[in-house]
């Protein structure tokens, strides 16, 4: 007898977690039920849920999956997706929700748009950050235009990440933090721009990973536990030397490892095999721990030092987006706007200043901290947060250069 009330306790659970899903979808998409909506389903438990909520909620739901890469290794590996058996997944789930589904061949846009943009800014001495890329570019631009031509009126992801109208009223939504802090994407979609988030809709926002993996079994999609994706989808095993060694071989040239007092301490194997910030892997002994703080890829030379100089007092931006009050990131530089700022996907944002300062494309964005940062790596994201309201995304840009502490 009490094991029959504990099934029917966790029945009544699992109902009424899904029942409050519909509702926080419906919520989140705010168009009248029987609207046509894409769903990018990528063949993971977020997309796949967030299609089939929304068809559960009464949405015109077509799913669309985009085919971006064919590495051999790395679409067989847990933990990948947007290739191999991911599509047969996503194509398998459509089936079972009852909606139309669509596959995209973007494998060639997706070399060149993320790939080798990605191998081209390791040989910068950049640290990229392909995920913001891939946002920016095949999916927020490519699939939104896909989406208005299937008659979309708006196109929803399984990101988490929130977007709101502003309680004080207005008609641009804002780009908010996820409800769930583990799972929050927003450094990730900084760029979506002020047209962009108005097709936009993140059903999962409001919602923690548990709960989604709870309903997508009530919902009984077999891919309910299916791993997540890790590290950047595209590189077989984490190694994403063999990526770029393909590609752009000039990566892995041998050049000088200096200190930053002038000495020379040993060889390396190509600048692209270190990151700002690298202490492990460097193949140098002077008795105190070095970092790699400086890549001059023009020269091939890493440069490294002790863990202060990794203090950075400020930073330059290129390709700013901007989701603010102001017209652009440009704009409010020049209002010396305050933000809080977030320069690693695992880190917490610091307070600082926005400023202006000439260079050679005219007026380009700078932000001062207000305390230092550690490590900062051009080529990383730098996300801003309203001081005000610091679950509010305001934009951001990606690292150009950056200027070490005086100590």
């Amino acid at each position: 007898m009490d094991a029959d009330i504990a099934l029917l306790d966790t029945a009544t659970t699992t109902a009424s977690a899904l029942d409050r899903a519909v509702e926080q979808a419906r919520a989140a998409v705010g168009l009248p039920v029987g609207t046509r909506i894409v769903a990018a389903m990528s063949g993971g438990v977020d997309s796949t849920v967030t299609a089939a909520l929304l068809a559960k909620a009464g949405y015109d739901v077509v799913g669309v999956t985009l085919q971006l890469y064919d590495h051999g290794a790395a679409i067989s590996r847990k933990g990948a997706c947007c290739a191999g058996q991911d599509i047969m997944d996503a194509r398998m789930a459509a089936e079972r929700i009852g909606i139309p589904h669509y596959v995209l061949d973007y494998e060639s846009r997706f070399k060149e748009q993320v790939i080798e943009d990605f191998a081209d800014a390791y040989l910068r001495g950049e640290t990229p950050i392909p995920c913001v890329r891939c946002n920016q570019t095949v999916k927020f631009r490519d699939l939104l235009d896909v989406a208005r031509d299937l008659g979309a009126e708006a196109m929803a992801t399984g990101h988490y990440v929130q977007r709101a109208m502003p309680a004080s009223g207005g008609n641009r939504p804002q780009l908010r933090r996820a409800a769930d802090p583990a799972k929050d994407q927003s450094y990730f979609l900084f760029a979506t721009t002020p047209e962009q988030l108005d097709f936009l809709r993140f059903p999962l926002g409001g919602m923690d990973k548990p709960t989604v993996r709870l309903v997508a079994a009530e919902l009984g999609l077999a891919i309910a536990d299916k791993p997540d994706s890790q590290d950047i989808c595209f590189v077989p095993e984490g190694k994403y030397t063999t990526v770029i060694d393909k590609i752009r071989p000039q990566g892995a040239l041998p050049g000088d490892m200096v200190h930053m007092d002038g000495r020379v301490l040993g060889r390396h194997e190509g600048v692209t095999r270190y990151t700002i910030g690298q202490r492990r892997g460097l193949n140098i002994a002077v008795g105190d721990p070095l970092f790699v703080v400086k890549i001059d890829a023009d020269k091939r030379q890493v440069i490294v030092g002790p863990r202060e100089a990794l203090l950075t007092q400020a930073l330059s931006l290129k390709e700013g987006n901007w989701l603010g009050a102001e017209d652009s990131l440009e704009a409010a530089a020049a209002n010396g706007a305050p933000v809080l700022a977030r320069v690693r996907s695992t880190r917490e944002p610091v307070p600082g200043r926005l400023a202006l300062v000439d260079g050679p494309n005219g007026g380009e964005p700078r932000l001062v901290f207000d305390v230092l940062e550690e490590g900062v790596a051009p080529g990383q994201a730098c996300v801003l947060y309203d001081p005000a309201d610091p679950e509010r995304v305001l934009g951001g840009g990606f690292i150009v250069a950056t200027e070490r502490a005086a100590l």
